[in-house]
């Protein structure tokens, strides 16, 4: 079996989709998905199709979409694997489980190159960290489960999903800027702060790949921009962190010229502290 979730949600035996078109049944396949070879209890199921106002018929109505998902499965996995469906989509006490190995489901591949990206990110090994990071990144088709209709346990794993996407996405971009490669780094930051205009973080990282590409003015503009939309927007001002930064830019501060050193931290972390 092969599952994506890091996008539309995909899910194929012998390549043949076992993807329900109804909305529950989809719902269902996507969070055993989401937890291969666990056994997800029946309230959680229950939880993510009806919340709180579950309908008596709840439990009958849960068995018939499993039913449905395993005649999908007999149908893909063919006549001669008879009695498999039930083994794979299999009911245990208080729940039901997809036996399939973690690493048929892209999350968990993704998960993988992260925490190894993390690690040699931790060792300083910028170039490992930006290699582990793209590919772990590479893996997302879209926003994860694009075309399934999430309740409120679902919601909470695509929430998690995102976070972790833009925290990898800002690690791979720290890895990068030590590496020196600011200017191929410029348009997907721009993207970035584009579709997170708050994010102190990314604006970091604009301004410095802006600023050692020999673009100061549009690196300081960065900043003002987002210092008018925080006040606009929530009444406040710039972490004292990004406030220096913008003036070690002003003074053409030699420390932002640094690719690469051994601290390890993120570029938000530059100025997070007076030295």
């Amino acid at each position: 079996m092969n599952i994506k979730v890091l996008g539309a949600l995909h899910a194929e035996v012998k390549g043949v989709s076992i993807v329900p078109t109804a909305r529950k049944p989809r719902q269902i396949l996507a969070l055993l998905a989401l937890r291969p070879g666990r056994v997800v209890p029946v309230s959680t199921l229950t939880e993510e199709i009806w919340g709180a106002d579950q309908p008596q018929s709840s439990l009958t109505a849960l068995q018939t979409y499993i039913l449905q998902l395993r005649r999908m499965l007999r149908t893909a996995m063919g006549p001669e694997a008879a009695g498999s469906a039930k083994d794979m989509l299999a009911t245990r006490y208080g729940g039901y489980l997809l036996q399939i190995s973690p690493q048929a489901v892209d999350v968990y591949r993704y998960d993988r190159l992260v925490a190894e990206g993390q690690r040699a990110f931790e060792s300083g090994d910028d170039a490992r960290t930006a290699s582990l990071l793209r590919e772990a990144l590479a893996l997302w088709e879209g926003p994860p489960l694009a075309d399934v209709q999430v309740g409120a346990v679902l919601e909470l794993e695509v929430m998690r999903l995102e976070q972790s996407r833009l925290v990898t996405s800002e690690r791979r971009i720290d890895a990068e800027l030590r590496l020196g490669r600011h200017t191929e780094l410029v348009a997907g930051l721009t993207d970035l702060i584009a579709r997170h205009p708050q994010h102190e973080g990314l604006h970091a990282q604009a301004m410095v790949a802006l600023y050692r590409s020999g673009r100061r003015a549009n690196a300081l503009n960065v900043y003002r921009r987002l210092r008018q939309r925080l006040d606009h927007e929530l009444g406040v001002e710039p972490s004292p962190q990004l406030q220096r930064m913008y003036q070690a830019m002003l003074s053409v501060d030699p420390r932002l010229d640094i690719v690469a050193d051994s601290r390890g931290t993120s570029t938000f972390d530059l100025y997070a502290t007076r030295r």
